[in-house]
């Protein structure tokens, strides 16, 4: 027995040693799950970008019809950097939004939030919720010189090139044939087309005013009255447009390679026409107007395209399904290929991004920090942790309000606000003011790139933010006594589960399994950084409330939400509950038994029509760690309407939110816990059934806390 034992062990290492060694075709990867589209699909726009600035194209490879795909998944061109605010002629000040809030801290808390009644405090809150709201750049469509729709489109053959990050279509359109090639930059702001016609070749750029709309495309193309489009300089093969809308101002430098002519056909609607039938356009989008001499054509445009694409493929991990014999392991390969690319050219700038990307506007264009997490957390897991060190940068240029907003609220350090913009100022709102889980992620994916790659440069640079982030969780939890032993409790807040109300909740299960896990990590980084470790933040960790649960061996969505299983308004929204393990390592708050009842139940009996895109992944990591792996595979492919991944890779959640990057992002970072598993796991592929169904193949993925 001893002996079969033995060459079982010595089996199972040669097996996992060729594993390892398997090298995966990155190319033939990527290019089997490049998209390809035979007829026009309103939810299935393809995007180009650069993490920073994307463009998204209708069947044509442009935005000839944006607004048959206004309700689909819209046509934007959208950027970090374009914003714009209706103008304020009441004087209104975010103060005015503030009200003040007892939740039993010792003192008084303002926060800014959404007002019932009409007066000033209501249209101050309203107008920070509004503005700054992000803008559409612009459409680049083609003009065809006849009055044509989308259903006029035929003989489509469309596909999105993954490893060259190139759209290539053709068509016919009104009795015309097309060839049209678009790519995007990968440092700058710029769209590029190559387009060969059987008649004359010319595209438009048409501008629209911004709605200021919570969710939609961002185009009123009903207002030209209030925003023009100038041409400020040119010469004979390129030219310079000043947008200019209310006080905002950006420009478009359109150039071109041939003979052609721009011409103004009406206000903020132009026209490039080509002398014959092939036109090369590039279009730059910038907030100061560019050196006129520094063009950039399509040529130039698609081979840095092409070049960005194939290190991006090759450098970074990759996951190969193509051995496995489960018949979904082709579709979950698919997901997993294309949310790398969504989520690199649309989540990958300055600042955090929106939840909609930089596809189409989803409350005002506007970022929630609670999300950079669901976004971005899978990026050095991937080999990929320069994307997210520079979004992260951002956090430093926030800090000085995320100091101001403790220090109204009566705490140290620095809490993060929820819903924002690149100026970081808090929009006020009846949720995501009270929200806390935001507040730990900086240091999780500070933590994250630390260990993708261990260097002095990290922690200098992102020490002092882990550190006040640290302080301020470590004042915001409550000193409380329970049957005369001492405890750290956490109330006073909306939990990641968002059906709970701040005034009469404590001690939510994910939050209290964060501050535990995050304050742990804060101290690493101070002994890392040559510092003593605090104290408090020690007893903190020592004396926090364990999760709580119910006589039938059920964790509850919070120590005061009894009735949980109960009421259906709490097993609605997040599971959260499951967050606690899965995204964290096992806790001394958590009883193994009473979380594996709690995964089962929720798996049985969860209100799963009110769920969102990223609980599949959380649900998958949960069940991974529980050494539940079928349940983990199961939870990434459930048939839910939330969990939908559309033709374009896109997590359809409902008619308003047709894209949700978060799903895409906590998809990824799925995957790679359930491949290379966590700390002290030596299992292969742990979140893979080992039923000879799941041969996975990796490389280069990094394992989790």
């Amino acid at each position: 027995m001893k002996r079969l034992r033995t060459i079982v062990v010595v089996a199972g290492l040669l097996w996992n040693m060729a594993w390892a060694n398997a090298a995966i075709d990155r190319k033939a990867l990527v290019e089997r799950n490049s998209p390809r589209l035979e007829a026009a699909d309103t939810l299935a726009s393809l995007s180009v970008g650069n993490g920073g600035f994307a463009f998204t194209a209708d069947i044509t490879g442009l935005q000839t019809f944006p607004e048959a795909y206004s309700h689909g998944v819209p046509l934007g061109t959208q950027s970090q950097w374009g914003w714009h605010s209706f103008d304020n002629p009441q004087g209104l000040r975010i103060e005015e939004s503030f009200k003040e809030y007892d939740f039993g801290h010792g003192h008084k808390e303002l926060y800014a939030t959404e007002h019932k009644e009409k007066g000033r405090a209501r249209d101050a809150a309203t107008w920070y919720r509004v503005n700054p709201h992000r803008l559409h750049l612009g459409c680049i469509g083609l003009e065809t010189g006849k009055d044509v729709s989308l259903a006029d489109v035929s003989d489509a053959r469309q596909t999105l090139n993954l490893w060259q990050g190139r759209i290539d279509s053709r068509f016919t359109l009104g009795g015309t044939s097309y060839e049209v090639s678009t790519v995007c930059h990968p440092q700058r702001d710029i769209v590029s087309t190559h387009i060969v016609a059987s008649a004359k070749a010319a595209v438009n750029l048409r501008f629209a005013y911004p709605t200021g709309g919570h969710c939609d495309d961002a185009c009123n193309w009903n207002a030209n009255d209030r925003h023009t489009t100038q041409l400020v300089d040119g010469g004979n093969q390129w030219a310079v447009l000043k947008r200019t809308i209310d006080n905002t101002t950006y420009y478009v430098r359109v150039s071109w390679t041939g003979k052609a002519t721009l011409k103004e056909k009406s206000p903020n609607y132009w026209v490039l026409v080509s002398k014959g039938k092939e036109l090369d356009c590039s279009c730059e989008f910038t907030q100061e107007q560019t050196v006129s001499g520094d063009a950039a054509d399509f040529a130039t445009v698609a081979k840095s395209s092409a070049g960005y694409w194939a290190d991006f493929w090759t450098s970074g991990a990759a996951v190969d399904f193509s051995e496995c014999t489960d018949s979904r392991a082709a579709e979950l390969e698919r997901r997993v290929v294309l949310s790398q690319y969504l989520l690199a050219i649309q989540c990958a700038g300055s600042a955090p991004p929106q939840e909609t990307g930089l596809t189409y506007n989803s409350w005002f264009g506007k970022f929630h920090l609670e999300m950079i997490w669901w976004h971005q957390s899978w990026l050095p897991l991937y080999g990929h942790g320069a994307l997210l060190d520079r979004t992260l940068r951002w956090y430093e240029s926030a800090s000085g309000n995320a100091r101001a907003i403790a220090r109204r609220q009566g705490f140290e350090g620095l809490r993060w606000m929820k819903m924002t913009d690149p100026s970081a100022i808090e929009a006020p709102s009846k949720v995501g003011s009270f929200l806390i889980w935001q507040q730990p992620h900086i240091i999780y994916l500070a933590e994250l790139l630390y260990r993708a790659n261990p260097n002095k440069e990290i922690l200098d640079r992102y020490g002092e933010m882990v550190d006040e982030t640290a302080v301020w969780m470590q004042s915001f939890a409550s000193s409380d006594t329970l049957n005369g032993r001492e405890r750290f409790v956490l109330k006073g807040m909306i939990p990641a589960q968002e059906t709970l109300r701040a005034a009469e909740t404590w001690n939510s299960p994910f939050e209290l399994s964060y501050w535990h896990f995050a304050l742990q990590v804060a101290q690493q980084w101070r002994e890392r950084r040559g510092l003593q470790r605090v104290e408090a933040w020690d007893k903190t960790v020592e004396l926090l409330a364990p999760l709580a649960y119910n006589s039938d061996s059920l964790y509850l969505a919070a120590e005061t939400a009894t009735d949980t299983y109960s009421d259906i308004r709490l097993t609605s929204d997040h599971p959260a509950v499951l967050g606690a393990v899965g995204i964290f390592p096992m806790s001394r708050l958590v009883n193994t038994t009473v979380m594996m009842n709690t995964l089962n139940w929720i798996w049985d009996k969860w209100n799963w029509d009110k769920t969102w895109g990223w609980d599949y992944p959380m649900v998958a990591m949960n069940a991974a760690r529980m050494g539940e792996p079928e349940k983990a595979v199961n939870a990434l492919l459930m048939d839910k309407r939330t969990n939908t991944y559309l033709p374009n890779g896109h997590n359809y959640q409902d008619q308003r939110l047709r894209c949700y990057l978060p799903g895409n992002g906590g998809l990824l970072t799925a995957i790679a816990m359930m491949c290379a598993g966590w700390d002290g796991n030596s299992n292969r592929n742990p979140g893979f059934p080992r039923n000879g169904k799941w041969n996975v193949k990796w490389e280069g993925l990094k394992a989790l806390p």
